[in-house]
């Protein structure tokens, strides 16, 4: 059966002062009044049904899920003790899904997309499902690029089909700078990497197998362990000496069984402020977005919020990103937002 796995166990720290290691991005609203782990969960229905839909996070984070998100099923939760990178992470679900489900198709993708278009979601998701149901390979699904975007990973794949949707993985490429994007784009040989990744358990078991044993070897002591009613300390144990490590790097850079499905859902990944902005179609004719008791004076291609009661004036400034919430208030322009996530550490440890 096909089985969904949501890693959310991320801090969002590049999205404060509205997220907070208490409120991480995952539990946001930051486009309606569902949070975005939600609007995750709804949108794989009815293909994959919520019994069937398992959250990966972190231990901290657990009891805060449940507050924000009423009705979860107690057994949704695949917990961390603490974060280890995307291949723990997803190592650790796979053994958890090889118990419930030694045969599972195991779909995996972050908590932090928007996916217009659900119903080609799904298409795709279908596709790539049938290809590891028929092949046992490991399939991504890589986004039709729209722009030269410098923020996201690229795909370079063949472009005659292996299988009926489904394409040979070439290489993978780190984000490029603009130069290189704009020659990716006139490849058309380039996919975004949209981060999510379909595969059967026993197959990515066996690749983190093969290409990171130390990694392996401690996933089958947590494997172990979790038969044992006093196996708790077991599990932490083997999660701590695992170092961390991304599912790209382990795995996905050094397979030979890597394909691709090419898609059009229009997808977003909701990694920053920038994001936000671009995705709000609330704008003034100056092309700034406004939320809250806010005023704009000769202020242009700005986002201004303010989450409390309090009033925020923005006067002469162009491009900025300004938010206010009763944690603190972030004025940054739109082309540091990259440093959003050190301001965000460093005020954590002046207040610890």
């Amino acid at each position: 059966m096909i089985h969904a796995v949501i890693m959310a166990g991320g801090k969002g720290t590049r999205f404060w002062p509205v997220s907070t290691p208490e409120r991480p991005k995952q539990l946001l609203r930051l486009f309606d009044e569902r949070t975005m782990i939600e609007q995750t969960m709804l949108r794989l229905q009815p293909f994959i049904p919520t019994e069937r839909q398992y959250i990966v996070t972190i231990e901290e984070q657990v009891e805060e899920f449940a507050r924000q998100v009423p009705g979860l099923r107690p057994d949704v939760f695949i917990t961390e003790p603490f974060a280890r990178n995307t291949a723990p992470c997803i190592g650790l679900s796979a053994v958890h899904l090889s118990k419930i489900d030694p045969e599972a198709i195991m779909v995996v993708l972050p908590a932090d997309h928007r996916i217009s278009d659900k119903d080609a979601f799904h298409e795709t998701l279908q596709t790539a499902c049938n290809f590891v149901d028929e092949s046992d390979g490991i399939v991504t699904i890589g986004i039709h690029p729209v722009r030269p975007e410098t923020g996201y990973g690229y795909i370079q794949y063949e472009r005659d089909e292996f299988r009926p949707g489904t394409h040979r993985v070439v290489t993978f490429a780190e984000k490029p700078n603009r130069e290189t994007a704009i020659k990716f784009l006139e490849t058309g040989e380039f996919l975004w990497n949209s981060g999510m990744f379909i595969w059967s358990v026993q197959r990515i078991l066996s690749e983190l197998e093969e290409h990171t044993p130390e990694l392996h070897s401690a996933l089958m002591e947590i494997s172990d362990a979790l038969d044992d009613p006093n196996g708790a300390d077991r599990i932490y144990r083997a999660y701590q000496s695992i170092k961390p490590i991304s599912i790209d790097y382990s795995v996905m850079e050094k397979t030979r069984n890597a394909y691709v499905v090419p898609a059009s859902f229009g997808w977003s990944d909701i990694g920053s402020w920038e994001e936000v902005y671009q995705l709000d179609e609330d704008r003034d004719v100056n092309d700034t977005v406004q939320h809250g008791p806010v005023v704009t004076i000769d202020t242009k291609g700005s986002y201004v919020v303010s989450r409390t009661d309090l009033p925020l004036a923005v006067i002469g400034l162009d491009n900025v990103v300004v938010v206010q919430t009763d944690e603190g208030t972030l004025v940054c322009p739109r082309d540091r937002l990259q440093d959003v996530g050190k301001a965000s550490e460093i005020i954590h440890k002046l207040k610890s």
